[in-house]
């Protein structure tokens, strides 16, 4: 990707399906350096995802790839194509867990107890 390099990456989490079916999920968090705008980021993330063969038959349905960027410093971005901070990104253990394992100070503790009860577990690689 272009003016893009990985920067820190959390431990694989594997977790049921949210709001959708189908067999469980792989997730991770990483953080990227990036010189390119939010926009721009998304479409490199979404032509990532296009290659893998990822499809978007309608929402939540099953997929082989989702990158999402869930922050971008400290904007505050909501368009048609994106909104940042992530809006749902604070509900969803498969989210909070590696976002704290690789950015504590992003996680509130009270966030982490909201989704205590959605399992998911680090997969050991």
């Amino acid at each position: 990707m272009p003016q893009t390099q990985v920067g820190q990456r959390s431990s694989l989490y594997r977790t049921a399906p949210v709001d959708s079916a189908g067999p469980d999920y792989v997730n991770a968090v990483v953080e990227v350096i990036t010189g390119l705008c939010a926009p721009d980021l998304l479409e490199q993330l979404q032509k990532i995802e296009q290659a893998a063969g990822r499809l978007r038959p309608y929402r939540n349905a099953p997929r082989t790839l989702d990158l999402d960027i869930l922050l971008f410093g400290a904007a505050r971005i909501e368009s048609s194509a994106l909104t940042v901070p992530h809006p749902r990104m604070g509900q969803r253990a498969f989210v909070l867990h590696p976002l704290a394992e690789i950015a504590p100070g992003f996680v509130p503790a009270d966030l982490l107890l909201d989704v205590s009860d959605q399992v998911t577990g680090r997969l050991e690689c």
